[in-house]
């Protein structure tokens, strides 16, 4: 039995060893020819997992440490005999708590006190916007909600047209009932003229970028179009610019290796020890505005991005990890 393991992923190295062998390697080396004779594979958003990668492997599992699965041709796996695993809802705290860190400083910057009278549009109320609902709620913002798959909330229109900030968290789509590639374009932006702050902490693609050229308000964004290629008019104009690490947490990432550890224990029968995560999955019970931004202050880490955007992938696999803990 061998499994092939991404050697980015937190805390996994020695956790399959009594099971299997493994190898660790970087995501530019989990090539064809390097899973061929891999039985599994464990990966992160960098590896393209489809027909280019896999065919003729002996793979027929595949895990991936993260929320996400556009980076997985989902339909040719499913053809193929091959079981695909992710995380969902692992740094769902994490992001939440950059989502908040984001406003705060942001609040700061443009002289505004209070949270009251400021209505917070979030769009896809999943694992991270639900928490951003029930924090915003606490903090006494009024907000609004978009989520037509759960039947939740609004029009998209009277979102965008009522709030004062707008931030979305959905999966990355381009077909079916209701696709996210450029969700937030020029059309919806238009509609956007109470709004001050446009957050992007999902995926890169669900706003269209180049449509924001034309757009006055502040930009939060940490998924990009294009990445790690970025459109720099839109970062020298983002107030807080980051290298896709908001999920960025050691309970995030915990949680992601102990959600595959579990999956290949169920897929293979086998009783691998699962590690405990003393953060709440749903996120903190109680939080300040104060407590989130002292927890984590994107101010550096954009000058920086803001200053070598071409170090967008070494700032992003050198982010130090935060800790989620915003407890009152």
């Amino acid at each position: 039995m061998k499994i092939v393991v991404e050697n980015r992923i937190p805390y996994i190295q020695g956790a399959l060893e009594q099971e299997a062998h493994v190898v660790y390697l970087p995501a530019a080396d989990i090539t064809a020819d390097a899973v061929r004779d891999a039985d599994a594979l464990l990966v992160r958003t960098r590896t393209r997992c489809d027909a280019a990668l896999l065919q003729g492997s002996r793979v027929r599992f595949i895990g991936s440490a993260t929320i996400g699965t556009d980076h997985i041709d989902l339909a040719w796996c499913r053809d193929h005999g091959i079981t695909v695993c992710n995380a969902p809802g692992c740094n769902a705290p994490a992001v939440a708590q950059w989502v908040f860190a984001a406003i705060g400083h942001w609040m700061r910057h443009s002289g505004i006190a209070t949270t009251h009278g400021l209505t917070l549009g979030i769009i896809g109320v999943g694992h991270v916007g639900s928490i951003v609902a029930r924090w915003a709620q606490q903090l006494g913002f009024n907000v609004l909600l978009n989520d037509p798959p759960r039947g939740i909330g609004v029009p998209l229109d009277e979102l965008l047209s009522r709030s004062d900030i707008v931030t979305v968290h959905t999966p990355l789509t381009r077909d079916g009932q209701w696709p996210t590639w450029h969700l937030l374009g020029g059309r919806e932006l238009a509609r956007m003229a109470r709004c001050r702050l446009l957050i992007n902490a999902a995926r890169g693609g669900i706003i269209d970028e180049t449509a924001l050229l034309g757009w006055q308000g502040d930009l939060a964004i940490d998924c990009w179009e294009g990445e790690p290629m970025l459109n720099l008019d839109v970062l020298r104009r983002a107030i807080v610019a980051t290298p896709h690490i908001a999920g960025y947490s050691i309970e995030g990432k915990q949680r992601g290796t102990a959600m595959m550890i579990e999956a290949l224990n169920r897929h293979y029968g086998w009783h691998l020890p699962v590690p405990h995560i003393a953060a709440p999955a749903r996120g903190a019970d109680g939080v300040t505005l104060d407590a989130i931004m002292a927890s984590f202050d994107p101010r550096r880490l954009t000058a920086q991005l803001q200053a070598s955007p071409t170090q967008f992938e070494s700032l992003r696999n050198t982010y130090p990890l935060r800790h989620e803990k915003v407890v009152q």
